[in-house]
C-alpha cells in the first residue's frame, strides 16, 4: 500500500510541476539557418547510428536463437518466442528515434 500512495503522490508531484512548463507561450519560432543544418545532419547520423545498431543486435539474437534451438530441439518454441520479442525490443530503438528525428527535423 505504501507503493502505490507513494507512486500516486510522485505521478501529482510531476503534474503539478509540468503544468507551469506547458502553460508558458511559445516564442520559438524557427532556429536560425546554421542551427538547422546542424539539426538536420544530427538527425541523419542518429539514424544511421541507431539502423547500424539495430541490424547488428538483431544479427546477434538471431545467432543465438539458431544455435539455442540447435542445442535443443525441443525448446525451439519458447526460444522463438523469446527471440521475437526480442527482436521487437530491438526494432523499438529505431522507431523511437525515427519519431525523434521527425519531431526535430519539422521544428
Amino acid at each position: 500500500m505504501k507503493k502505490v500512495a507513494g507512486l500516486l503522490s510522485m505521478l501529482f508531484v510531476a503534474a503539478i510541476a509540468a503544468a507551469p512548463a506547458f502553460a508558458q507561450a511559445g516564442e520559438a519560432g524557427k532556429p536560425p539557418e546554421h542551427v538547422a543544418r546542424w539539426i538536420v545532419l544530427a538527425a541523419g547520423f542518429s539514424m544511421a547510428i541507431a539502423a547500424a545498431a539495430c541490424g547488428i543486435a538483431q544479427s546477434r539474437v538471431a545467432a543465438a536463437a539458431c544455435e539455442g534451438m540447435a542445442r535443443n530441439p525441443a525448446a525451439a518454441g519458447a526460444i522463438r518466442t523469446a527471440m521475437i520479442l526480442g527482436l521487437v525490443f530491438i526494432e523499438t530503438l529505431v522507431l523511437f528515434t525515427l519519431v525523434v528525428v521527425f519531431a526535430k527535423v519539422g521544428y
